[in-house]
């Protein structure tokens, strides 16, 4: 991992390092009014590397993206793959690189080493503070047919080098700041609890968790705080690396349905969920409000307060701070869906592994607590 402002220009390097000639770019059309990729390629091509540009990503990416990905890369004879953007252009390079070197459909990938032959080098440049993709060797695809999305994992995807560079996250209007910068506590906050969790894992979440919580007011005010974007980079980058050695929660199971059904930005739907998951996760267990406490550090309570309640109302405060909504009920969620919602969720895989077991009536009390 390469973390300072400027860490673009190492760009060329790092894909000579890993062996790349011949080069797929991976990015998302939006980002050209900003530049990245356009520089991210003239990097590459000073350094003498061929560079092909795919910019056919949409948010969410399907196995349609991933396919198209495919075919441009193979017409390319492209030997490395570059993602620059957000957690979609991470993830449809990752699965372009699963369907390029070991063929078949994305589902055939669902789970964990799958993939039975060599994968190519990547290398992981984001525009955003909060997926955590470049630290993780899964690639998150929708199906189209369900909206459930698809892990699909091999260490063979990971990203070979990750370059972290603050001036990149300089363009992002604050909307986008705020939710990806809530979606990275929500990583935090959730890897550090879920029945997977390990002291490897739980050292990454309280880091990521510390790195974020005190920068993340910083960026909304002061958007040029070079030092505060890195310190936010850096905090997803953990967070990333805190789900690769553990997993998630019902928090982001809940979080999927309200974008299959109502455009509900991830991380907007992230920020209304997790102070009600954190809350009914604090409440059947001691243990988990421990845990709470150490990821709140210098701020558990010491009043009699429980470490849950004070975490889910700081998070309450981030979350207002960057005028997020507060409820579903202003998000436009009709009550009435919630069942069906609850349903969907519960299918979710994240949801297996939170700390405190859900069924499907624990998910619709978390949705009408939220609404």
């Amino acid at each position: 991992m390469i973390s300072e402002a400027g860490a673009l220009a190492r760009l060329g390097e790092a894909v000579r390092a890993v062996g790349g000639s011949r080069v797929l770019l991976v990015t998302d059309p939006g980002l050209a009014s900003a530049g990245h990729p356009q520089r991210a390629a003239r990097v590459m091509t000073e350094a003498g590397l061929a560079v092909f540009t795919f910019d056919g990503v949409k948010e969410n990416p399907t196995e349609r993206e991933v396919d198209a990905g495919v075919v441009f890369a193979r017409t390319h004879h492209v030997d490395c793959i570059v993602a620059v953007g957000g957690g979609s252009s991470m993830d449809c390079a990752k699965g372009v690189n699963f369907i390029l070197t070991n063929g078949g459909r994305m589902a055939d990938y669902k789970g964990h080493d799958r993939a039975t032959k060599p994968m190519l080098p990547s290398v992981g440049v984001p525009t955003t503070s909060g997926t955590g993709s470049e630290a993780q060797s899964y690639a998150l695809i929708t199906d189209e047919r369900t909206h459930l999305k698809m892990a699909c994992g091999d260490k063979k995807a990971a990203f070979r080098v990750a370059i972290l560079d603050p001036e990149l996250t300089l363009s992002q209007p604050k909307s986008v700041t705020a939710v990806t910068g809530i979606d990275a506590v929500a990583h935090a906050v959730e890897s550090l609890v879920c029945t997977k969790r390990n002291p490897v894992s739980q050292m990454c979440s309280v880091a990521a968790f510390r790195h974020l919580e005190r920068n993340f007011e910083a960026v909304l005010k002061a958007p040029s705080d070079l030092a505060a974007r890195s310190a936010m980079q850096v905090g997803a980058y953990l967070a990333g690396m805190a789900i690769e050695n553990a997993m998630l929660g019902v928090c982001h199971s809940c979080a999927n349905p309200l974008t299959a059904h109502y455009g509900i930005t991830h991380g907007v739907a992230i920020g209304v969920m997790l102070p009600h998951v954190i809350r009914f996760n604090a409440e059947a267990s001691p243990d988990t409000d421990r845990l709470y406490a150490q990821i709140l550090g210098d701020h558990a309570p010491a009043n009699g307060t429980s470490a849950g309640e004070a975490l889910a109302a700081r998070v309450a405060e981030l979350t207002a701070a960057a005028g997020l909504p507060q409820s579903l009920n202003e998000c436009g969620v009709s009550r009435t869906i919630l069942h069906l919602l609850a349903e969907e969720a519960n299918q979710q895989w994240t949801a297996r592994f939170n700390p405190r077991p859900v069924a499907e009536d624990d998910i619709l009390a978390l949705y009408e607590s939220a609404w």
